[in-house]
C-alpha cells in the first residue's frame, strides 16, 4: 500500500513505534524554532539538560511576539535569549526581522524535512513540503539536544482541490471553506495533506496560508506537495539546491476525503469569535468598520502586501477606519519600499508597523470600545485584540483593503477588475539580521 506525504516523511524520521493511527511514535527532528515569547523557558530547560551544543540540523531563535520592550523584562528576555543562541550553536534573528513563520519558509524551510517550533503556527511550513509541528518549550529543548519527539501517530486527511479561484478570491477563502466544513476541532488527530489539480494554482505563500491556519483545525499539521511550485520559489530565494520533490503515492490510503472545488468559492469571512463562525461577505455589507489590521504570519507575504497596495494606490481610506499594515519579514518590507508599494500604502492613509506579531497577539493596536476590526490574522477569540467587546472578523487582505477604503464590511468583487500583480523573479536576499553563533571552540569562552 502507497503512502501519504506525511506518512513518507515520517517513516523517514521514526526513531521509536509503530506507524498505526493512535499508537505513540517517536520522531527524529531535523529542525526547531523558537519565538521570544516562549523561547525564554525553552532555553532555561535547554541548559538544563547540560548539553554543551545543540544537535539538530538547524536551530533557530526568532525575536518577534515582544518586540515593544515596553518593560526591561522583554528586553532582558532578549539579550538572554541572544546569548543562549551564540553560545549553544543557534541561529538569532533579530527583532525587526520579522515573524519567525515568515521568515523561516523564505529563508529556512526545507520539503521533506521535520521541524518543531514553540508556536502553534509552525505547521506554516507544511506550504514548502515540511512536516511541521507546534510543540511545547521542552519538547523543543529535548529534539535540540537531538532527543525524540513523540506524538500519537495521527490520521490522514486529504483536501482535494479542482478547479481555479475566480477573481478576489484567496487562498484565505480556502482556509475559511475548509474551517466551515470541519469546525475548529475537526482536525484533531489528523495531518491534512492538500492536493488535487487545483493545488498547481496556488503559490507556496498561499498555500503557506492554507496551512498556517490549519492549526484553527486542531490538526496535528497540514501539508502541501514539493513540486514546480515549491522549486520556483526556492530558486527565487536563492536556494533552488534545498528543492526536494515530494508527492503521495497513487494508490495512498486516507481516513477521510474532501472535496473542494475553487471556482465555487467566495470572499467570506470568520465572525466573532470563533475562526468557524463563517460568513460570505454578502451576507455582512451593512457592517461599519473602525478598524482594519494586515499582516500576521497568516498574511503577510510579498504577495499580499503588493495586491493590498494595489488595491489602495492612489486612493484614501475612509476618515473612520484605522488601517495598520504588519510586513511578515524585512525581506517583504524593503522589496516594499524599492519598488514604491510602501508609498501608495502609507498614502492611503495606511500606519506601518514593525515586521512583527503585533496586534494578532494583542501587542498594540487594540480596536476602540465596542469596535468592529477587520483582520487578516488567524484567530478572532473574544479580547484577544486586548479590547474585551470588540468585534473582530478574520478575512483576506483583498476584503481587508476594500473595506477600509469603504468603511464597512466590502466584497472586494464590487471593486470592479481585479488588481494585477507583478512578482519579482528573485526575492532581495540580506541575512545580515540573522545572527550566526559561535564556533564551538569559541563558545568554550563564553
Amino acid at each position: 500500500m502507497g503512502m501519504t506525504i506525511a506518512q513518507k516523511i515520517i517513516a523517514n524520521h521514526l526513531v521509536d513505534g509503530e506507524m498505526i493511527a493512535g499508537k505513540e511514535i517517536g520522531l527524529r527532528i531535523d529542525q526547531t524554532l523558537t519565538q521570544d515569547a516562549t523561547g525564554t523557558m525553552a532555553y532555561l530547560e535547554f541548559e538544563s539538560i547540560g548539553i554543551d551544543r545543540v544537535r539538530t540540523e538547524l536551530s533557530v531563535a526568532y525575536i518577534d511576539h515582544n518586540t515593544l520592550q515596553s518593560g526591561f523584562e522583554n528586553a532582558d528576555d532578549h539579550r538572554y535569549i541572544q546569548s543562549v543562541a551564540k553560545k549553544y550553536g543557534l541561529r538569532f534573528s533579530r527583532p525587526g526581522n520579522g515573524i519567525c513563520h515568515q521568515v523561516h519558509l523564505e529563508r529556512f524551510g526545507i520539503p521533506g524535512k521535520t521541524l518543531i517550533g514553540s508556536d502553534s503556527h509552525t505547521p506554516t511550513g507544511g506550504g514548502i513540503g515540511m512536516l511541521a509541528m507546534g510543540a511545547g518549550g521542552m519538547d523543543v529543548a529535548v529534539a535540540m539536544g537531538g532527543g525524540t519527539y513523540y506524538i500519537t501517530m495521527p490520521k490522514m486527511y486529504k483536501v482535494n482541490l479542482t478547479g481555479q479561484l475566480r477573481p478576489w478570491v484567496s487562498a484565505k477563502d480556502i482556509s475559511l471553506e475548509i474551517l466551515r466544513i470541519l469546525s475548529v476541532k475537526g482536525g484533531v488527530g489528523a495531518i491534512i495533506e492538500w492536493g488535487g489539480e487545483g493545488i498547481k494554482t496556488l503559490s507556496v505563500p498561499q498555500r503557506a496560508t492554507i496551512t498556517n491556519m490549519g492549526t484553527e483545525l486542531g490538526a496535528t499539521t497540514s501539508i502541501f506537495p514539493s513540486d514546480e511550485i515549491t522549486k520556483a520559489f526556492l530558486e527565487a530565494q536563492g536556494r533552488g539546491k534545498d528543492y526536494v520533490p515530494l508527492q503521495s503515492d497513487p494508490d495512498a490510503q486516507y481516513d477521510r476525503i474532501i472535496d473542494i472545488d475553487l471556482s465555487t468559492l467566495e470572499p467570506l469571512l470568520a465572525c466573532p469569535h470563533s475562526p468557524d463562525h463563517v460568513k460570505k461577505a454578502t451576507e455582512l455589507s451593512d457592517i461599519k468598520v473602525d478598524q482594519v489590521c494586515i499582516g500576521s504570519c497568516t498574511n503577510s507575504s510579498l504577495s499580499d502586501m503588493l495586491r493590498v497596495a494595489a488595491i489602495l494606490k492612489g486612493k484614501k481610506i475612509d476618515d473612520s477606519v484605522s488601517l495598520s499594515i504588519s510586513p511578515g519579514s524585512r525581506q517583504v518590507f524593503t522589496m516594499l519600499s524599492e519598488c514604491g508599494a510602501l508609498n501608495d500604502l502609507i498614502d492611503a492613509g495606511a500606519r506601518i508597523l514593525e515586521c512583527a506579531c503585533g496586534p494578532c497577539i494583542g501587542m498594540g493596536f487594540s480596536p476602540n470600545s465596542g469596535g468592529v476590526s477587520l483582520r487578516t490574522f488567524n484567530r478572532n477569540f473574544e479580547g484577544r485584540s486586548g479590547t474585551r467587546d470588540a468585534q473582530v472578523y478574520l478575512v483576506s487582505p483583498e476584503l481587508a483593503a476594500a473595506s477600509a477604503l469603504t468603511g464597512y464590511i466590502t466584497d472586494p468583487r464590487t471593486l470592479g477588475e481585479e488588481v494585477q500583480i507583478t512578482m519579482p523573479k528573485t526575492f532581495r536576499i540580506d541575512d545580515s539580521a540573522i545572527l550566526l553563533p559561535a564556533t564551538p571552540e569559541e563558545a568554550k569562552t563564553l
